[in-house]
């Protein structure tokens, strides 16, 4: 008896589960047909409107060309009527004047025939009708108004419902990604001069490929594109890959989006290490500020109950890379005393990276650069032998000078407001750059024996940092120009 009522309610829940399925389908049926309706409305409505305003078209046409028929008819009519007057008055004229030489000629009288006949020859050299042009001077022929629509009826014979835009296809070879900005390249299966415009969109997404059913990232939309081609700028690459899909628009619908499109787009992300920080340094993700009251007791208490492991700190709550594994230093738990420094949370171990420090120039002291991971938690930047760094003093003095294992270099440049970093583990390269004009404002040669990581230092004062770029091609352009030479004093190296 209990399983059958088990099996009644497994029935029972099968079709309810049926019925409510049965029941969503008919509401969406329902309102499909409702839809069907407006829609149907709509586009009867959108071709009422453009035959009418075809009909204006015509008949504004037809008012236009009726108009320059009667003027033209006009300005012939009032041509031809002036002509035909100044001949008619003309030949008036002229036979007034035979009849009065054929009267000189059968008179009888003598007397006075000799002046009579000199006046009838000077009014006849005088006459008006020796003086006319006996030619139209406005033709007839009104052959050049006339019309021929035979191709134009044709092509309204040829009208036809607006076709739907083809697929765009993204051609992967032509799309480009350097100096932060990504040029997306696409053509179509045929040429379409009824397409106005095109819609792009793109997401951030952390594998390579086609685009999965679920991504973290929302598609991210560029509409009214005129070209076959499009270029976006200011972009930070905080995943790897990025997806593009485009689709063309004429005047009443869209067509289909292209297949999507995955293209690398590689540069260094990182965040800073809280958990490495000075007490007085107030870190948040990519910005620091000074914090005198960040040393007291109570504080230095609160963090000794923490665990000594980076694992916890707040840059670490997304999951981590290979190069974001546990990083804790042996013994300490962050730098202390006068070194206020703080560390990133992800190492280089190989390639070329890059990123931007924003420096407030108003700071007491201030300095960039990387570090080994066995920096001790006392060691200042660039007076060991574990960090390499450029350091703006505005103490008593200002300085800027770049540092590494306590000896320093006077730099002979101005002090931008960016500093870009680049670094090049393979070849054993860091240089600093403005990051504004990409002006060479030092390079260290070396041999890294470990990975390193990004190393900051700041007193009173800030500095905010820029991740997500990658190298530019003016300072990979500069860095293969100056492959062969060394703009650092082998004594810092």
């Amino acid at each position: 008896m209990g399983d059958q009522k088990e099996s009644l309610r497994k029935i029972t829940h099968t079709l309810a589960v049926k019925n409510e399925e049965i029941s969503n389908f008919i509401c969406t049926l329902k309102q499909s047909l409702e839809n069907l309706e407006a829609n149907s409305n709509r586009v009867q409505d959108d071709l009422q409107s453009e035959f009418g305003s075809l009909h204006a078209a015509l008949d504004e046409m037809k008012e236009n060309m009726l108009t320059r028929i009667k003027q033209e008819r006009a300005s012939r009519t009032y041509e031809l009527q002036n002509q035909l007057s100044s001949c008619s008055k003309a030949l008036e004229s002229s036979e007034e004047l035979l009849e009065l030489a054929n009267q000189t000629l059968c008179s009888s009288e003598t007397d006075g025939f000799t002046q009579a006949a000199k006046d009838i020859k000077d009014s006849v050299t005088m006459a008006p009708a020796f003086r006319l042009s006996l030619k139209a001077k406005a033709s007839d022929n009104m052959s050049h108004l006339m019309v021929d629509f035979s191709q134009e009826r044709e092509m309204l014979q040829g009208l036809k419902f607006l076709p739907v835009p083809a697929t765009p296809e993204i051609q992967v070879s032509e799309c480009q990604v350097c100096d932060n900005t990504a040029t997306i390249v696409w053509t179509l299966p045929e040429p379409d001069n009824k397409i106005e415009h095109y819609i792009l969109e793109h997401r951030r997404t952390n594998h390579e490929g086609p685009p999965r059913i679920r991504e973290d990232y929302p598609w991210m939309v560029v509409e009214g594109i005129r070209e076959m081609e499009h270029t976006l700028t200011g972009l930070r690459f905080d995943t790897r890959y990025m997806t593009f899909r485009v689709r063309a628009c004429n005047k009443a619908v869209a067509g289909e989006f292209s297949e999507p499109v995955t293209i690398e787009t590689h540069a260094f992300t990182f965040k800073l290490d809280s958990s490495s920080a000075h007490q007085n340094l107030k870190v948040d993700d990519l910005s620091v500020d000074w914090d005198s009251s960040g040393g007291k007791v109570q504080e230095i208490r609160k963090e000794k109950n923490r665990t000594n492991s980076p694992l916890h700190s707040p840059a670490r709550s997304a999951l981590m890379s290979p190069k974001r594994a546990p990083t804790a230093r042996p013994g300490r738990d962050r730098f202390t005393a006068e070194s206020y420094t703080v560390l990133a949370d992800t190492m280089i171990d190989a390639g070329q990276q890059y990123w931007e420090v924003k420096l407030d120039r108003e700071s007491k002291a201030f300095a960039v650069g990387i570090a080994l991971r066995s920096l001790g938690r006392f060691d200042q930047l660039g007076k060991s032998s574990a960090s390499w760094c450029i350091h703006l003093n505005n103490w008593l003095q200002q300085s800027l000078t770049a540092k590494h294992n306590n000896k320093a270099r006077t730099l002979d440049c101005p002090i931008p407001n960016t500093i870009g970093v680049y670094v090049n583990y393979d070849e054993g390269v860091l240089s600093f750059y403005n990051a504004k004009t990409k002006q060479l404002m030092h390079t260290f040669r070396t041999k890294f024996q470990q990975p390193v990581i990004p190393a900051f230092m700041v007193w009173n004062g800030s500095f905010s940092v820029v991740t997500g770029l990658q190298v530019p091609s003016a300072v990979q352009s500069g860095q293969r120009k100056n492959s062969g030479t060394s703009s650092s004093n082998a004594s810092l190296t």
